[in-house]
């Protein structure tokens, strides 16, 4: 079974920012190759629906049969709410909050993100996670896309 990937916006622009496009176009690579079924949703949607034509237009060259779309619901936001309340993310940081709990409540199998800062943080996703577990929801895996590169093929 294909991993089930939930990318963040930091990834499509990755493609395209100096300091991380060598090792986000490695991770396309495999994207491109339908090695993932990967996940986006209306909160990526609106976040990129602010970025040039050219990164808009990367997210349209994901192969339709491995795409998948998640809408923002009442069970997603309510455990984003939970992040924020409980400080791990502060007020101005609902999308992240969003994305993270999109794939945890869909159970997907990873996050993947440039966002160290919010998102591929280690002591935050212990916090996360423990607000996960206390709810019932599996353990969110979050990484950065270097963790993906097929280093034995050079992709």
């Amino acid at each position: 079974m294909k991993p089930r990937v939930y990318i963040d916006t930091s990834v499509v622009g990755g493609y395209f920012d100096e300091e991380f496009k060598d090792d986000t176009k490695k991770f396309f690579n495999r994207i491109f190759k339908e090695d993932f079924i990967v996940y986006f949703s209306e909160i990526s949607e609106t976040e990129l629906s602010l970025a040039p034509a050219h990164v808009i237009g990367l997210k349209d060259r994901i192969p339709k049969k491995c795409y998948r779309y998640l809408e923002l619901d009442d069970e997603s936001k309510y455990l984003a709410q939970l992040y924020i309340d409980e400080k791990i993310l502060g007020q101005s940081s609902y999308n992240d909050a969003y994305h993270i709990a999109l794939a945890t409540v869909n159970r997907l199998d990873v996050l993947v993100s440039w966002n160290f800062k919010h998102i591929v943080n280690f002591d935050k996703i212990k916090l996360f996670n423990s607000i996960n577990l206390r709810l019932g929801y599996p353990v969110i895996d979050i990484r950065s896309p270097l963790e993906f590169i097929d280093h034995e093929n050079n992709d």
